[in-house]
């Protein structure tokens, strides 16, 4: 509950400009190692280094394993291939975090939290357009959280690799969001505010994959 709580404050957090918060030394904390006057010594993280490599692994594992879940549940060919896209987007990123946190000397979840167990729970029991529905709420809402997590990072950061990595990793979570929203949009008929359409790495639109009849 503590990590939840954590995750839903960061959603109130300012998103400055991109250019102006990388390299912004306002996370170093008193006292931290610098190679540098005013730049810190590699793998020396912060409190909010530490706790973003948490929350970040710990999402990251979910949407692995939800990835999956769409795979092997989805109704449409553009939910199964967004789950798709899920499981090797993030479980790359998953995998050069733990590099990097190992690097920091920073410990990780093994395993995602109880949220993600009661989520689970909620999507077996669900089947064909309901299943698709409820999965993509859930997609829209978590990379949602996820862009705040990896704007804090950015902002408040010290350690030059994990801030490095939010930065990189950004770009591709708001893809996810705009796909996740872009399917949305063709189950539900509703246009999502400011999103621009979803494509896979074919260039086709997941709204036109669900529409398009299944062989």
């Amino acid at each position: 509950m503590r990590l939840l709580a954590t995750l839903l404050a960061l959603t109130a957090l300012p998103i400055l400009p991109l250019a102006a918060q990388v390299g912004n030394p306002a996370g170093m904390a008193p006292g931290a190692p610098q190679s540098a006057p005013g730049t810190p010594a590699p793998h020396q993280p912060n409190t909010q280094d530490r706790l973003f490599a948490m929350l970040t692994t710990t999402g990251g594992m979910t949407e692995v394993a939800f990835g999956r879940l769409a795979e092997q549940k989805g109704h449409s060919d553009a939910v199964k291939e967004f789950g798709r896209r899920m499981v090797q987007d993030h479980g790359k990123a998953n995998d050069r975090l733990t590099s990097l946190a190992q690097q920091a000397s920073i410990a990780l979840p093994n395993e995602p939290g109880p949220e993600h167990k009661a989520r689970r729970a909620q999507l077996e029991d669900l089947s064909g357009s309901p299943f698709d529905l409820a999965y993509l709420r859930g997609e829209v809402v978590d990379h949602q959280k996820t862009v705040q997590l990896l704007e804090w990072e950015i902002n408040s950061g010290q350690d030059a690799q994990l801030k490095n990595f939010a930065s990189e990793t950004l770009p591709t979570v708001l893809g996810h969001l705009q796909m996740a929203q872009d399917l949305m949009a063709g189950m539900t008929g509703q246009a999502p505010q400011g999103a621009a359409p979803g494509t896979m790495a074919d260039g086709n639109s997941l709204a036109d994959q669900q529409q398009a009849p299944r062989e």
